[in-house]
This record gives C-alpha cells, sequence and structure tokens, in this order.
C-alpha cells in the first residue's frame, strides 16, 4: 500500500486505497462501457491528462484490474483489458451512477457540460439495429460553443459500426441536429424531453424526416436516463 493508506483493515477502506485516486473511478466506468485502447480512454475523460491516465492505467495493471495484451495485426499497438476483478466492478460502476443520478441536484449537474464527453457516450449508445441498413451522417450543431467543439458528426455504417468526427467526413449529411449544449446533455440524462425542446425552438432538425421521427430510437438515452431524481 501507499504512503496514503487509511491503515484500516476494512475492506471498504482497501477498496478506497485502489479506486478512489483522483479520475480512477472514470477510467474504470471508460472500461467497463468497452473502451480498451488508449486514445479510446481519452476521448471518455477528455479533461485527463495523457501523462495521468498512463500511470492511473499502470496502477489498475498493477493491482491486477486491468491487463495488457497486443492487438493481433497491429504491431506496437496494446489493448487494455479488465481481468475477473476488474469485471467485478461493473456493478460498483452501476450503482455510483445510479446513486449520482438519483441524489444529485439537476442543476449542478448541467452546470458541469462537458461537450467531448457528451458526443462520446452518446457515439456508444446508437441503436443501428433501429436504422434503415446503409450509411447514415448526423451532424449536431451546437452555435453557442467556440469553433473547435461547435460541429460533430456522427457516421453509423451497418457494416463498419458507430464513428464520431471532429472533422466534416465527406459524406452527405442526412440529418442536421442543432442545439445548445445544455439542452441536448438535457435530453440525453432524461431531464428534458425532445418533443418539448423542439417546441420551445432550442432544437431545430432538418433533413430525412424518418430519422427526425424515430429520433429516440436509435439515438437512445443515457442507460441512467430512466432514474428518476430524487433532488430539486
Amino acid at each position: 500500500m501507499t504512503g496514503s493508506s487509511y491503515g484500516q483493515f476494512c475492506p471498504v477502506a482497501m477498496a478506497a486505497e485502489i479506486l478512489c485516486t483522483r479520475w480512477t473511478m472514470i477510467v474504470v466506468r471508460e472500461l467497463v462501457a468497452g473502451s480498451t485502447r488508449f486514445n479510446e480512454l481519452r476521448r471518455g475523460a477528455p479533461r485527463m491528462s495523457p501523462a495521468l491516465l498512463s500511470k492511473r492505467l499502470k496502477e489498475l495493471e498493477a493491482y491486477g484490474i486491468v491487463e495488457r495484451k497486443p492487438v493481433p495485426g497491429e504491431p506496437g499497438v496494446t489493448e487494455y483489458l479488465l481481468t475477473a476483478p476488474g469485471k467485478d466492478l461493473g456493478p460498483v460502476v452501476e450503482a455510483l451512477g445510479v446513486w449520482g443520478q438519483r441524489w444529485t441536484g439537476t442543476q449542478p449537474q448541467l452546470e458541469n457540460l462537458d461537450v467531448d464527453l457528451l458526443m462520446w457516450d452518446m457515439r456508444r449508445t446508437i441503436r443501428v439495429p433501429e436504422l434503415p441498413p446503409k450509411r447514415h451522417v448526423i451532424q449536431f450543431i451546437y452555435p453557442e460553443r467556440r469553433p473547435a467543439e461547435r460541429n460533430w458528426w456522427i457516421v453509423v455504417d451497418p457494416r463498419e459500426g458507430v464513428d464520431l468526427c471532429m472533422i466534416e467526413p465527406g459524406y452527405d449529411i442526412d440529418l442536421f441536429v442543432q442545439t445548445d449544449l445544455r439542452t441536448m446533455t438535457a435530453i440525453w440524462m432524461g431531464m428534458d424531453t425532445m418533443t418539448k425542446a423542439v417546441r420551445e425552438e432550442r432544437m431545430v432538425l432538418t433533413g430525412d424526416k424518418a430519422l427526425q421521427k424515430n429520433m429516440l430510437k436509435w439515438l437512445g438515452l443515457n442507460l441512467l436516463s430512466g432514474v428518476p431524481k430524487q433532488v430539486a
């Protein structure tokens, strides 16, 4: 154990020594969500420095929570995979998320806006089978953001999966979604509705009518969006 040990035999204290250092549970969350490569983990924790991410991964590996494995056919590329103890943290991450969604206030939650994290999470929840079997491109526009954060493209291909682009991918756009980041975050977290946002002109949808009509079906919402708030 490190010099910051609680010095207690209590299993909660022992687990906290491993998991409660800054950013560690965020890295675990990303691993549980399916990210395996360093750059994928960075996209899920965009405000974490690469050096700190590397340090936390080494710590998790030392504790037997993560193992590094080379990617077959890709020389020099490594994947970070959860071990059996790491996979056991899945319910822990879910329980923390449920508690946070239920007991943290809506206002403080919507003050922590992060367009990188939102778009990366949305990309993970796209329900490809809900879309016709062809490539679709959806552009999300946040007019109030600085130029580098204003435009995002999600490319859905039934053969290649879902990709998130910060640079125009060069395909025709099937659907434009223009809104502010707070509104999109609130909708995706189940704190607002798309119908209300469109009615109040906080969201404007332009393009394929079928994509507009079925947007909630193919977009999906955050897995914790159905957890009711217990605080104002």
